[in-house]
């Protein structure tokens, strides 16, 4: 797993939370372990309980009018999943969420959630904001999709994987949450030909390293300079 306790993803729900307020989220619950390709919410259904994700990684699925299922998201230790129906609960669940491997999780009640939120504000503050940020990533995909060329894309996806959940080793960035090629290309909506390809031409430039499913950004200035992102 790409993160133990002590090393939540800093844009994830515990990463942002205080020691205080990240324990008793943490002690909210019970705990439940699934395996690759197990089900953790589907799409559809009308539970209101949600997740969080103690390790491991998921994506985030829902299904199309042509009736193929499209690839929206992932989430790793650290985030959460299903909050919207939890705290909501007005509408079936909008997605399905799939373990890509072992994973460890604390089932959240929507009671409990509620007593929560209302008991620690800086939860609430919390969950509000990481929402409002997963609207604004589903926007940037869209207007990524009209706005530029398929290797532009990547670069984008590539570098907002690694600010949302990157770890620096060896003198880069690995991109903590492993996707297949099909799942970068489901991401940024391009053929997975194209999407090879645009990886290709980033490791010759010694931008990139792939390994088996993991990702290493050696040049993340010039990847962003490539995104047509400004450098911070």
């Amino acid at each position: 797993m790409p993160y133990s306790s002590a090393e939540w993803p800093a844009r994830s729900l515990l990463g942002v939370l205080s020691p205080q307020a990240r324990q008793e989220l943490l002690e909210l619950g019970v705990q439940k372990r699934f395996e690759a390709g197990d089900v953790l919410l589907s799409e559809g259904a009308t539970d209101r309980h949600a997740l969080l994700l103690l390790s491991g990684f998921a994506k985030v699925t829902a299904r199309v009018e042509n009736g193929e299922t499209s690839l929206l998201a992932v989430r790793v230790g650290g985030d959460t999943v299903g909050e919207m129906a939890a705290v909501d609960g007005s509408a079936p669940r909008s997605a399905t969420v799939t373990a890509c491997g072992p994973m460890t999780t604390r089932i959240l009640q929507p009671g409990m959630l509620h007593e929560l939120l209302m008991r620690r504000p800086e939860v609430s503050v919390a969950l509000t904001r990481i929402i409002a940020d997963r609207l604004r990533w589903a926007n940037r995909r869209r207007l990524d999709f009209r706005g530029y060329p398929a290797k532009v894309r990547l670069a984008r996806l590539l570098v907002e994987l690694a600010a949302a959940y990157g770890h620096p080793a060896d003198g880069g960035v690995v991109v903590g949450c492993r996707l297949t090629q099909p799942e970068l290309a489901a991401l940024t909506g391009a053929a997975e030909t194209t999407v090879h390809k645009g990886l290709r031409e980033l490791r010759l430039n010694g931008l990139l390293e792939t390994g088996y499913r993991s990702t290493t950004i050696r040049d993340l200035a010039r990847l962003k300079c490539l995104a047509d992102l400004p450098q911070e």
